[in-house]
Parts: structure tokens; C-alpha cells; sequence
């Protein structure tokens, strides 16, 4: 008998499911899985309420002294908005028509998406100290709700998955960065948080992005073209046949090895699916992202971009393109959007170099141009030689910060310091930065550590660095008699040590715009 994977047939039953629910007629009132048993509703807005019903039918809906209704459309498509609640609960939520659906322990408090790629979906299991994050996670008025992986180029209405408690069990599957984030925001603000992650490991910017923004922006048409020329040539049925071929052949290698008492041969690697995966532009919006948009919430944060290092010059556009348009899709104003820069990875350099990883970073530091929007600085997280680094507590303790101070007014540090301008002064140059948080300062050794200077050859040298007052830092180098660029934190891996006085982390960036190793690189 064939065997699947657990993700796999969790993935095909989303698939089903959602088709179904799409295709199938509402004779009865129906929500999607958004709404349900345990759901935090978002405080302080006008909760948007949606879902299905039979043509002309009226549809009213009751939460604690409201009671509001709408008649569904030609399609049986109906909304409304609740007025604003106040944090608390537990509610009943009923929503009655031909039929009566409701909705036992909903609470009112702070919503947030935690989105991405797999530092935002690596799960609370696999972080550091995992068995103990696990016993104490009983928090009652935490509630989570996962979003199943399915990439189409169809706008899905509805998916597989529902609200629960957050307890030692449901926590260790759930996102790390995510649970240690609304973590810190129950306990410091007391009121009920709800956590929906809809995270896809290895996921590319794109895909959470409609085709038709892409086409109508202009600057992605290499990459669409190169995607509708894989659809229609892709062959999925060819490609299972070749696999099981290499299936039968592994089998029958292996009973002859192990009737000789030799080694195993390697099982082939399943083949996946790039039309139904998580690179194609527009899968996940709609297969994921398009089933929640309008659900109340707070905002959302972000841990991705380790799938665009090799576009980053694209970044610098894509990625506001993204957060504008689930800001005009929401449509609740330009919510908070946080994101976590990415951390240190790969082996350290012993020469300053060019990076595609230090350009991403670049990129997504242009992208606080929005408003609104943060940025985690943790290039003192990351591990060399491993992607996912395990530290996920202090992750969401910076994207944290921001929340607590932008849309709480809890006065805590919460912004790296940045670059500002520099200033030449004969052989040396001097830096000034912003949102230096009380002064900057430095770990482990007095000495800034980190800096690279070059002249006009465009050729870095490793600089001696000091700091100047609370806000500068001169940097020089015996070998650059003539500088004219400086970089900090500058590599796949960088070795710094500058920090504020509250342990932010300075931002990584560079003094020149010389194009980079990205700069043409556009599919």
C-alpha cells in the first residue's frame, strides 16, 4: 500500500475541503473556518462578519446587547460589521437565518497574523528550551488558529482549521516567533490575544501576492513570464510516472541488497509540485492569505526573505508592494507590520565581500519608508550552519517591542539604532545615527567591531572604529588614505558588536549605492 506523508494528507484534505466548500450551494448559513468556537475578536474595531446563505435571505447576527443583519446577495454572499467591543469574554455568538449557527467562548482582545516563511512556521518544539516552553504554556485566553498549506492560482473562500486554547499540548506545533509574541503581549496587557498562523516554510515573496498586482506594477514580468512558461510546459503526470519508475527500481535494488547483507541503496526524493508549491506568484495569497482578509485584527508580523536573497534588489519593491496591498485588501488602514530582518547565517568571512543576504537585509531596512511598519534587527540570533536559528524568545521579544510601544504606549526601548549620514574628515569618516535609544555602545569589547572602509577602487578593507559621543562612531583604516564608503555588519554572517544602551542591536547598512551582486537579477 502507498504511504504519505502527515503534511501531505493534511494538505490534500485542505484541498478537498475548501473545494467543496467553494462548489458546493448554501442552503444553510455558513461561516468559513475563520469564525468558530474559542475565536478572539478584534477590540476597539468594527469586526467585519461574513459568510454564506441562500439568495435574499436575511441573515442577522447577535453578540452580547448587538444585533445586526444583511441580506445575502445573488451569490448568497453576505457581511456585516459589529460595533467596536470591548476586550473580555467569554461571548456567545449566533448568527441565524433559514438555520442557527453559534459560536460558544469567544473573547474580544488583540488579533495578530503571524506570517512568512519557516522561521515564522518552525514551531515552538524546535525552539530553545522547548520541553519547558511547552509545560508552562497554559494561558486559557490565548487562543491559536493554524492556516493549512495550499497553493493555487484559484481565490479560495474557506480553509481546514479551527480555534483552540493554547495548553502544553496545542503550543508545540504552533510558531514559535508567534506564541512567544502574543505571550508577551497577554502578560503585559492582560486582555485576551488571538494568534492565526498562516506561515509556509520556503515560501517566496511573490507568492503572497495576487498575479494581477504583479502584472499591473510592472516590474515583475521576467517572472511571470518565466512562471506561465513552467505552466505550460510542466508535465505533473510525467514527472510521477519517471518517479515511480525510480520507485520500483530503489525496491527492487534494495531486496537484492538486503538478501546480500549489504547497504540499503537511498530512497529517490519525492518529487513536488512547482504549479501547486510555494514559489508561484499569487499561490499562497490565494490558497492561504485570501481566506482571512477582512478578519479583524491588530496587525501582523513577518519572518521571511531567506527565499528572495537571490532578488534582493527586487525586494526593495516587492516587499512594500506586498504589506501595501494586504493593507488595501483589509481594508482597516495601514495596520502595524512588523517584520524580523534576517539573522546572521553561513560561515563568517575573513575579507569584507559582497552579500545577497546583506542586500535583502538593505532591502527590507528601505521598507520602513511605510508607515506603520518595524523592523527586528537579529543578527547576533542567527547560527552559521543552520537556517533556523533555535532562539525564537528573543525574536519575538523585539518584534514585541514595537507593538508594545506603537500601538499600546507602553514606554519600552524598541528600535535598532540606524545609519544617518556620514561626514569625511581627512583620512577618517565620521558616522551619525538615529533612534540610538539612551546612547550606543558595545558587546563583549569596547571596541566597535564590524566596520569595512573603501576608497574610490571600491576595494574594503577591515576599519578601526571608535565611538564619538552618544551618537558617532569614526572609522578609519591605515590601508583607505582616501575614503569614501563605510559598511557595517556587511556579509552572509557578519561579526559586529555595536548595540544601544538597551541591547538593539545596530541596523546593518552601507554609506555607497554601488550595485551589488542582485542588482540585475529579476526571476
Amino acid at each position: 500500500m502507498k504511504r504519505f506523508s502527515h503534511q501531505f494528507l493534511k494538505t490534500v484534505a485542505a484541498v478537498v475541503f475548501v473545494a467543496s466548500a467553494s462548489m458546493s450551494a448554501h442552503a444553510d448559513v455558513k461561516l468559513p473556518s475563520i469564525f468558530g468556537d474559542h475565536m478572539v475578536l478584534q477590540r476597539e474595531i468594527p469586526c467585519k462578519i461574513w459568510g454564506w446563505a441562500d439568495a435574499g435571505e436575511k441573515v442577522t447576527v447577535k453578540i452580547g446587547e448587538q444585533s445586526h443583519s444583511a441580506t445575502a446577495d445573488k451569490d448568497g454572499y453576505w457581511r456585516l460589521n459589529l460595533k467596536p467591543l470591548k476586550a473580555g469574554g467569554p461571548h456567545q455568538l449566533t448568527i441565524k437565518g433559514n438555520n442557527e449557527v453559534t459560536f460558544e467562548d469567544v473573547l474580544v482582545g488583540e488579533v495578530w497574523v503571524c506570517s512568512g516563511q519557516s522561521n515564522m512556521a518552525w514551531p515552538v518544539s524546535s525552539a530553545n528550551d522547548s520541553d519547558l516552553e511547552a509545560l508552562t504554556a497554559k494561558y486559557p485566553n490565548i487562543r491559536l488558529i493554524s492556516v493549512p498549506q495550499v497553493g493555487t492560482q484559484e481565490p479560495q473562500s474557506d480553509f481546514h482549521g479551527a480555534w483552540t486554547h493554547c495548553t502544553p499540548e496545542t503550543v508545540k506545533g504552533f510558531s514559535a516567533v508567534g506564541y512567544f509574541f502574543g505571550r508577551q503581549l497577554h502578560q503585559t496587557l492582560d486582555v485576551p490575544i488571538g494568534l492565526i498562523d498562516n506561515a509556509w516554510g520556503g515560501s517566496a515573496a511573490e507568492a503572497w501576492i495576487p498575479n494581477e498586482v504583479l502584472a499591473a506594477d510592472g516590474k515583475y514580468n521576467d517572472l511571470l513570464e518565466n512562471w506561465a512558461t513552467t505552466a505550460k510546459n510542466f508535465d505533473w503526470d510525467a514527472v510521477q510516472a519517471t518517479y515511480q519508475e525510480k520507485l520500483k527500481k530503489w525496491q527492487d535494488a534494495s531486496k537484492t541488497a538486503k538478501e546480500a547483507g549489504k547497504p540499503l541503496p537511498n530512497r529517490p526524493r519525492a518529487p513536488r509540485n512547482p504549479l501547486t508549491g510555494n514559489h508561484r506568484p499569487a499561490n499562497i495569497y490565494n490558497g492561504v492569505l485570501k481566506p482571512t482578509i477582512g478578519y479583524g485584527i491588530r496587525g501582523a508580523i513577518w519572518y521571511q526573505g531567506e527565499s528572495n536573497a537571490g532578488r534582493a534588489y527586487q525586494y526593495r519593491d516587492l516587499f512594500p508592494l506586498m504589506i501595501t496591498q494586504w493593507r488595501q485588501e483589509w481594508g482597516i488602514g495601514d495596520f502595524p507590520f512588523y517584520w524580523v530582518q534576517l539573522a546572521d547565517y553561513r560561515d563568517e568571512s575573513p575579507e569584507p565581500q559582497e552579500s545577497a543576504w546583506a542586500e535583502l537585509r538593505e532591502a527590507q531596512t528601505m521598507t520602513l519608508s511605510l508607515p506603520n511598519s518595524g523592523e527586528a534587527v537579529i543578527t547576533d540570533l542567527g547560527e552559521a550552519h543552520d537556517i533556523h536559528p533555535r532562539d525564537k524568545q528573543n525574536v519575538a521579544k523585539r518584534l514585541a517591542r514595537w507593538a508594545l510601544a506603537n500601538d499600546y504606549g507602553i514606554e519600552v526601548p524598541f528600535r535598532s539604532p540606524q545609519y544617518k549620514s556620514m561626514e569625511k574628515n581627512g583620512s577618517r569618516i565620521v558616522l551619525t545615527f538615529d533612534h540610538i535609544g539612551g546612547g550606543l555602545d558595545t558587546f563583549d569589547v569596547r571596541q566597535p567591531v564590524g566596520f569595512a572602509i573603501a576608497g574610490e577602487d571600491k576595494q574594503f578593507q577591515w576599519a578601526t572604529a571608535r565611538l564619538v559621543g552618544k551618537n558617532q562612531i569614526e572609522v578609519w583604516s591605515e590601508d583607505v588614505p582616501n575614503p569614501v564608503s563605510v559598511r557595517y555588519g556587511w556579509a552572509d554572517n557578519p561579526v559586529t558588536n555595536v548595540q544601544n544602551v538597551h541591547g538593539l542591536k545596530l541596523t546593518p547598512f552601507r554609506t555607497d549605492d554601488w550595485p551589488g551582486v542582485t542588482a540585475e537579477v529579476t526571476k
